[in-house]
């Protein structure tokens, strides 16, 4: 089988696709800043990518400010691609976020609209797996709306799913064919106050969620509609209610 190197193949995302790439008996290598690849700075990527058929790109700029997102993903995109094109690899795969190809003001969006492009662009065939929010940032949403012991969210659509989900599906993408656009999905459709009110609730968190539709999403204003799945993304089947007693909030 084809030599897969995952791209921030140590992080959240990365190590679980590593892992179950692994267990189907690919030929699945983290790389990251601390294995010694930095698609950054370009150092370790050639030798990372000798021999790779396929390039998952999992990875995530450590700064969320505007100019430095941007610049992150379209720099360590643009040196992972033109190494791509010189090892000869024949599939691309990059995780995205679904909403981004909607009207939307979000500053991180818009570098992963970008990133999007490079990779649209480059001639090696791609697969863009779309995903919803994940259950495991209901903690860090709920930690930037808060002023004294209040939440202040939108009431505006989200379809989150968990983690695990989410490897599966870009696993199974970086397995498989080419797909160009796809969109994955958990089951059930919130709005952001109710997702984050139920998960506070349920881990007997005192703060207060009022819901403010003019209150901004990470900085900034989103529509009711913008953060969820089109027809035919594909479900999966994480339920919050299940996810939520096995992910307990970590000590700080």
């Amino acid at each position: 089988m084809a030599k897969i190197v995952v791209i921030g193949g140590t992080g959240l995302i990365g190590s679980k696709v590593v892992a179950k790439l692994a267990e189907h008996g690919h030929e699945a290598v983290a790389a990251s800043p601390n294995t010694g690849v930095n698609t950054l700075t370009g150092e370790g990527v050639a030798e990372a990518l000798a021999g790779a058929g396929v390039v998952v790109d999992v990875s995530n700029s450590p700064s969320f400010a505007p100019e430095d997102v941007l610049q992150f993903f379209t720099t360590s995109t643009t040196n992972l691609l033109r190494a791509e094109a010189e090892a000869g690899v024949k599939h691309h795969v990059a995780l995205t976020i679904v909403g981004t190809n909607r009207p939307q003001s979000i500053p991180y969006f818009a570098a992963k609209v970008a990133q999007e492009k490079l990779i649209r662009e480059s001639g090696i065939p791609y697969s863009l797996v779309h995903a919803t929010q994940f259950f495991e940032f209901l903690g860090s949403i709920a930690d930037i709306s808060t002023v004294g012991d209040t939440v202040t969210l939108p009431g505006a659509l989200i379809q989150p799913m968990a983690a695990e989900d989410v490897a599966t599906s870009v696993g199974r993408a970086a397995a498989g064919e080419p797909l160009g656009d796809v969109e994955v999905a958990g089951p059930e459709a919130f709005g952001l106050d109710e997702f984050v009110r139920r998960g506070l609730a349920f881990r007997g968190d005192a703060r207060t969620v009022v819901r403010d539709d003019a209150a901004p999403y990470y900085g900034a204003q989103i529509e009711e509609r913008t953060l969820i799945p089109l027809d035919g993304a594909r479900i999966f089947e994480t339920r919050l209610d299940q996810w939520l007693p096995l992910n307990p909030p970590r000590a700080a």
